[in-house]
């Protein structure tokens, strides 16, 4: 009996341990947190590079992880947008299968974008022009939608940029709009295993012309006994019953002087029973969760001026990080919103990417390709830089004890071989 419990002990020690999965844009609870440990802190283009696949372009979009694959949303040269599936531990390329043709280029972005998600047996591709594909993890494809052709062409002034949230049988997909169309917001759930609309709602707001736009990612925020979607944008915060759709509670207040520019690019960031909705900078609002109707002064939590205009910030429900676009980060008391310290420049730089907060250390990338690494916690420090030398709007992905970081020439896996 002994021998037989120290052989079963022996062969599972032997056994390899299976990474985290990055299952979406934000990683395994939708918040930009990994709960890897001894996690790479230094690297460069050549130093501490398990492997690095070429890519043909740039785009927004995050790698998503499940078990040994890696999908990826990919635009090409001949403007066609694929999924590409990826071996984790070689860097080698599985297959490739096209969504649709038509992409194109806006500003900073393409219409590769918004980041794949999958529930591990599926795995489902939405695009800026509105084609939604779902694939097994073979490659094949189980089913599409196109939502320009079912419900009107998009209205945003730079192009569609939004991820699906996939929340048990469902897909939420916003198309919060207003620049170029006179057509309404709406949400849609879509089931995942027929790609059918479950439920169309509309989405209205008072916001005026660029200002209904939103870029942002639906959010979920989960009670004992049931979750509410949480969707951002057009000078609001929302959240919706999944069953129906139905708006349930809204906070007002994310654009005190109806500025006509206020789209919204950032997503909302959900911790515990806390809702913190950043806007265009200010203010960003955190609103306590479990309200009805309007909830912009009764759930209103605090306020802060200095929040990020495009990457979403991180709280690991002790400290909140917001990093705005010229690489100024602030730290602040989650739930009181009190300043733990601020102010503090990292490299002058762009930001777009999105910062992930594991291993006590948070990873800040900005579009030049350099990721600064701080300590998490009441003293601000910086324990790192690491500079890959090349233009960089994704966010990074985590699994497995590497970091992976897509730029516009690489997908590279940093860590060890």
């Amino acid at each position: 009996m002994q021998t037989r419990l120290s052989l079963a002990l022996l062969c599972a020690l032997s056994l390899p341990l299976l990474g985290e999965n990055w299952p979406q844009w934000r990683g395994p609870s939708l918040n930009g947190i990994s709960g890897e440990k001894d996690l790479p802190l230094h690297w460069s283009r050549n130093d501490n590079i398990a492997w690095k696949l070429a890519m043909p372009s740039k785009t927004g979009a995050t790698p998503i992880i499940w078990g040994n694959r890696i999908f990826l949303n990919v635009a090409d040269a001949d403007r066609n947008l694929y999924l590409w599936c990826v071996d984790k531990t070689k860097g080698a390329i599985l297959w490739k299968k096209l969504i649709t043709g038509g992409n194109y280029e806006i500003n900073k972005q393409n219409m590769s974008s918004p980041s794949p998600v999958t529930d591990g047996t599926n795995v489902f591709a939405m695009t800026g022009v509105g084609v939604l594909k779902a694939f097994d993890f073979a490659g094949n494809e189980l089913w599409m939608r196109e939502i320009q052709k079912d419900y009107g062409r998009f209205g945003l002034n730079w192009g569609y940029a939004s991820s699906p949230l996939l929340y048990e049988d469902s897909l939420y997909v916003q198309v919060l709009h207003g620049m170029k169309t006179h057509d309404p917001s709406y949400i849609l759930r879509i089931d995942k295993k027929t790609g059918k609309t479950v439920w169309r709602v509309e989405r209205p707001t008072a916001a005026i012309r660029e200002s209904p736009d939103s870029y942002s990612t639906p959010q979920l925020l989960k009670y004992p006994d049931h979750a509410e979607i949480v969707i951002l944008g057009g000078d609001c915060v929302t959240g919706h019953d999944p069953a129906t759709g139905k708006e349930v509670w809204r906070g007002n207040g994310l654009n005190p002087t109806n500025n006509p520019s206020f789209r919204t690019i950032a997503s909302a960031v959900v911790s515990g029973d806390i809702i913190y909705a950043p806007t265009r900078e200010r203010p960003l609002i955190a609103f306590r969760a479990g309200g009805h109707g309007d909830i912009t002064e009764s759930h209103k939590l605090w306020s802060f001026n200095n929040g990020p205009d495009v990457p979403t910030p991180v709280t690991d429900g002790k400290y909140f990080y917001a990093v705005n676009d010229r690489g100024i980060i602030w730290c602040l008391d989650a739930r009181t919103g009190d300043e733990v310290w601020g102010k503090k420049r990292i490299k002058p730089a762009t930001y777009s990417s999105s910062p992930v907060l594991a291993d006590g250390k948070i990873y800040i990338t900005n579009e030049e390709g350099l990721t600064t690494v701080i300590k998490a916690g009441d003293q601000f420090e910086v324990l790192a830089e690491n500079e890959l030398g090349d233009y960089t709007l994704s966010s990074p992905a985590i699994s497995d004890g590497h970091i992976f970081m897509r730029t516009t020439e690489f997908l590279y896996a940093i860590g060890k071989h």
